[in-house]
């Protein structure tokens, strides 16, 4: 039993040593890839190939239950997936040391790979998974020597066990460090905070005051940036200094040309507030958002470059090599899509897509937002396939009427008496027309309707309730100006966006 004990508890020392073997390697492979590509980090480049091989499905379950938290959910999945095997392979060294390192080189060539299959990739992203493998099976080799000497010394030398627990304390406190400064050089390229913006040519209309001054619980008119949504596939933000950024105009044009930053603010801006919203966001869902953005007209920009005659899509390309196809009627037809530079009187944010981003009113932000911005190709759907395309999402995707209510919020207890019910409802770039809710299942009855900021922004709705004892189920509805009312037939995002009408349940008391 002795013998069986000490065996036990020498393999969990081996498996500590490979665990701290693999943290170790991986903040070397961060702090490197801090230096050449943050996306090249062996655990965020192993991520993103997950991400991209995930089917559709399992994506909508993240996004549905973790929200904004996915990517750290799958990073976390990532780093103790990799920590386990880590621990495999430093108990499997104990006896077998070719096996363990062997491991961690299969680990490592993982990573590379990952790295290697990015669109954009270079022979230096393959840096950060050969400088975690080479200082992890040095960590590996140093922390087994500690432990041999140990055994060969007696387990109860305190000398030798201090060594290997200062050795080991050592490794962990330098991970950190590196994997700190890694981490601080990998977003340290882009500072949209210095960026002064000109005024726009076309400023629009200026936003009025909204419903939530009025209105308790209700979303605010204009969305702050700090609270904007943010769904993307990106598990590190793209670093872009605006000095060495340029925006490429090419395919089936006839001038094909680039603009820098510096070049690009001086066009003529339009200013306009634009309510966007995520292909994602399920009946009710909170992934929109309403701002006010500046930028140039995307129809400036192929009216200089000369729109060929074939093309019917534009397929913009981000700085990683992301790419959304958008149907190139759509940006044509008089709507204000732009490469926007600006957001509610600001910069672009980083994660927001610094220093440029397309805005395609009416569209879900899948065919029409890309975020750092770097390419319009003019093409057609035949010869090249955007990133959700090859997934079989929708090519032509408009944004599909729906109402949300905001409050009282569901499954939520109020007190009996006058309250209001209040929340937001969309059409973009055909308007809403008329919101009506219906309480337990009785008629529909119209509310009164907020400030109208256009087409493209939603609208405030609220209905003075007399709130009685009891629970109460309470739906809501929209109506375009087109006079179409809002589906109640129930679907899921995916291949479209979701559609069906949203009920709450709350309980006075």
């Amino acid at each position: 039993m002795l013998t069986r004990r000490r065996t036990f508890a020498e393999s969990l020392q081996y498996a500590v040593t490979g665990v701290l073997a693999a943290l170790s390697g991986m903040a070397v492979g961060h702090l490197v890839a801090g230096v050449f590509n943050p996306a090249s980090s062996p655990v965020l480049a192993v991520g993103s190939t997950v991400i991209d091989a995930t089917p559709v499905t399992l994506k909508d379950f993240a996004i549905e239950h973790f929200g904004t938290n996915d990517k750290l959910v799958l990073l976390l999945s990532v780093g103790v997936v990799t920590v386990l095997l880590a621990a495999v392979a430093g108990a499997l060294s104990r006896k077998r040391p070719a096996i363990g390192i062997g491991l961690i080189v299969l680990l490592v060539a993982l990573a590379g790979a990952a790295a290697m299959t990015r669109p954009l990739a270079t022979v230096t992203d393959l840096l950060p998974a050969l400088s975690t493998g080479v200082v992890g099976i040095a960590v590996l080799l140093w922390l087994r020597r500690s432990l041999g000497q140990r055994r060969r010394e007696g387990s109860t030398t305190g000398g030798s066990r201090r060594s290997f627990l200062y050795g080991a304390v050592g490794v962990t406190a330098g991970a950190v460090v590196l994997g700190a400064i890694g981490q601080k050089l990998g977003t340290a390229s882009s500072d949209p905070s210095t960026v002064a913006l000109p005024k726009a040519t076309d400023p629009g209309t200026a936003l009025p005051a909204g419903l939530d001054t009025k209105v308790p619980g209700i979303s605010s008119f204009t969305t702050a940036t700090a609270d904007f949504y943010r769904v993307d596939t990106n598990l590190t933000v793209p670093q872009v200094a605006k000095g060495s950024w340029k925006l490429q105009i090419d395919g089936d044009v006839k001038n094909p040309f680039s603009l820098t930053f510096d070049e690009l603010i001086k066009m003529p801006l339009i200013e306009r507030s634009i309510t966007q919203t995520c292909v994602s966001n399920e009946v009710g869902g909170g992934y929109m958002g309403s701002a006010t953005w500046l930028g140039v007209k995307v129809t400036d920009l192929l009216d200089r470059a000369g729109v060929g005659t074939s093309a019917d899509q534009l397929l913009s390309t981000a700085v990683d090599g992301f790419t959304i196809s958008t149907p190139l009627a759509a940006v044509r037809d008089g709507r204000d899509a732009m490469i926007a530079i600006g957001m509610n009187g600001q910069a672009l944010p980083a994660v927001h897509g610094f220093p440029a981003r397309l805005i395609t009113p009416g569209l879900y932000g899948y065919v029409g937002a890309t975020k750092w911005l770097t390419k319009l190709t003019l093409t057609t759907y035949a010869k090249d396939q955007a990133y959700w395309t090859r997934r079989q999402w929708a090519t032509d995707a408009p944004i599909k009427t729906s109402a949300r209510v905001d409050t009282p919020a569901p499954l939520s207890t109020i007190k009996p008496g006058m309250t209001a019910i209040g929340g937001v409802a969309w059409a973009q770039h055909r308007g809403v027309g008329l919101v009506e809710i219906q309480i337990d299942g009785g008629a529909w009855q119209k509310v009164m309707l907020g400030p109208d900021a256009g087409v493209d922004y939603w609208r405030q709705w609220y209905l003075p309730w007399n709130a009685t004892s009891g629970s109460h189920t309470i739906a809501v509805r929209a109506t375009d100006l087109k006079g179409q009312v809002q589906t109640d037939v129930r679907a899921k995002p995916f291949p479209n966006g979701s559609s069906g009408i949203q009920q709450i349940v709350v309980l006075v008391s």
